[in-house]
């Protein structure tokens, strides 16, 4: 039996105004090359000048991965020649990274656990290779946006344990407001190494390197792949060659692109237009100051303050500012329990959000809004089904519940004595429902349920109608 041995490399784009080593825009979307200089570019006697701003956000990623922050820090070139590299080395760190010796716990069904963090280091990005038919085009605009490499332990042993690492890493640097980390605009990626050992062993194996991966189920699926083969060559008795490979997501397979360099290949040496630098503990304790609670402290607190499941709260404190808005829900919620709100947070309220691809909080939908929704359902005034039209309206409109209840005319009808005569006329119109209920057919009852909620135009309360049923069906038969 054999247990994968993972490590992921992760590059995050630090939300800054301006490249790492030079004025330039980092704005997203705008025309190739237009976002641009000599220093970027890489011509001939242009000097580097380090962005303040990138190196405070390297420090609070690192400080909220509890890595230990370096005193002397500094920055080397790594050499390799690639079209969109315009200076044909890179800006990045080797071996005196800003921090080192961090982790992160991630959760799992049964357990925590503790993901070893090898070191978090600030570098410059490459640009952009588009490639056509019959020519490849080259856009340097994303050249010298400061890029954060986030190195872990290779403590990963299976695809999700991956998957969970990833969503966990990605929901603290979103709560930190250092990037968007929105994989579509390229601004998070992920390289994984991953090779196969005996259970039970210490060693490593041989690791293949996996890039070419847009999304985390894509790092999910690739990883579950490379298990598989390597698992299927180990049991052959054949090698595994130390290679580079690419996931194709059409045919749902890794493919070698080239044997894996190794770090001499880059001949690093020190960036000799870059001093070192010098990280003091006043630095560090204020740039701790700015580091919100995060959702490893966030989750425990809900669960605590608020009695919600370790399920629920996860799901809630996933993003900052969806967390805000459900603990501002949950506090203006009147009730010691606060199950009914919580259940509308991740249930239909999350449901809008995801069909409409966007967070909890870019409904729209006012805290109070939501809360006195929440009620009219709790007070029998409305039903579920009913309230969940409703939330849709409120978001298409922008009008509150109440204004949308009362237009439409839609509180329950509770009242018994209102609801008599339909009953009545629903058990003279259907005979033989009455007969199957006799004869002991429990649907018969729900079927004249539904064709009492269709006389009231589904106004009428399902509970209140059952019961007045089954009391008047009991009388027929005694």
């Amino acid at each position: 039996m054999y247990e994968a041995v993972i490590g992921l490399e992760v590059h995050v784009h630090l939300k800054t105004k301006t490249k790492a080593f030079c004025g330039c825009s980092t704005e997203f979307g705008q025309e190739p090359n237009s976002q641009v200089c000599p220093v970027c570019l890489g011509f001939p006697g242009c000097l580097p000048v380090l962005n303040k701003v990138a190196l405070d956000y390297a420090i609070k990623v690192a400080l909220s991965l509890n890595c230990k922050v370096q005193e002397y820090t500094k920055f080397d070139r790594k050499n390799y020649f690639y079209p969109d590299l315009p200076k044909n080395y890179q800006i990045s760190q080797y071996d005196l990274p800003i921090s080192r010796d961090g982790f992160l716990n991630i959760d799992l069904e049964d357990k925590t656990k503790r993901i070893g963090i090898r070191r978090v280091h600030l570098e410059e990005d490459a640009g952009k290779l588009i490639h056509q038919e019959d020519s490849s085009l080259v856009d340097f605009n994303r050249a010298g946006i400061p890029l954060l490499e986030v190195v872990s332990e290779p403590d990963i042993n299976s695809p999700q344990e991956a998957y969970e690492y990833l969503t966990t890493l990605k929901s603290i640097i979103e709560y930190l407001d250092v990037s968007d980390c929105d994989m579509e605009k390229g601004s998070l990626r992920c390289d994984a190494n991953i090779s196969m050992r005996k259970k039970g062993t210490q060693g490593l194996g041989v690791k293949t390197e996996l890039k070419n991966m847009n999304s985390f189920k894509a790092v999910k699926e690739a990883l579950s792949f490379e298990v598989k083969r390597q698992t299927e060559l180990l049991n052959k008795g054949e090698p595994i060659i130390q290679d580079t490979r690419l996931w194709d997501a059409r045919e749902l397979e890794t493919v070698s692109m080239r044997t894996k360099e190794e770090a001499q290949d880059y001949r690093y040496f020190p960036e000799p237009d870059l001093t070192p630098f010098i990280i003091n503990k006043d630095k560090i304790e204020e740039i701790k100051k700015t580091i919100p609670e995060l959702p490893q402290g966030k989750m425990p607190r809900f669960i605590k303050d608020y009695g919600l499941s370790k399920y629920d709260a996860k799901i809630l404190v996933f993003s900052r500012k969806d967390a805000d808005y459900a603990e501002d829900c949950i506090k203006l919620y009147p009730d010691k329990d606060k199950k009914p709100v919580v259940n509308w947070l991740i249930g239909p309220l999350l449901s809008e959000a995801n069909n409409r691809n966007c967070d909890l909080v870019d409904l729209k939908v006012p805290t109070k809004d939501l809360v006195e929704l929440v009620n009219f359902v709790k007070n029998q005034q409305i039903s579920y089904l009913t309230a969940k039209s409703v939330l849709t309206e409120m978001i298409d409109t922008k009008k509150s519940s109440k204004e949308i209840i009362h237009e439409k005319n839609l509180i329950q009808i509770s009242d018994s004595g209102s609801l008599d005569n339909i009953v009545e006329e629903a058990i003279k119109e259907n005979a033989k429902s009455i007969a199957d209920y006799k004869q002991g057919k429990a649907n018969a009852l729900m079927f004249l349920v539904g064709q009492v909620m269709r006389k009231t135009s589904g106004r009428a309360n399902p509970k209140v109608v059952q019961e007045i049923l089954k009391r008047r069906l009991n009388e027929a038969t005694t």
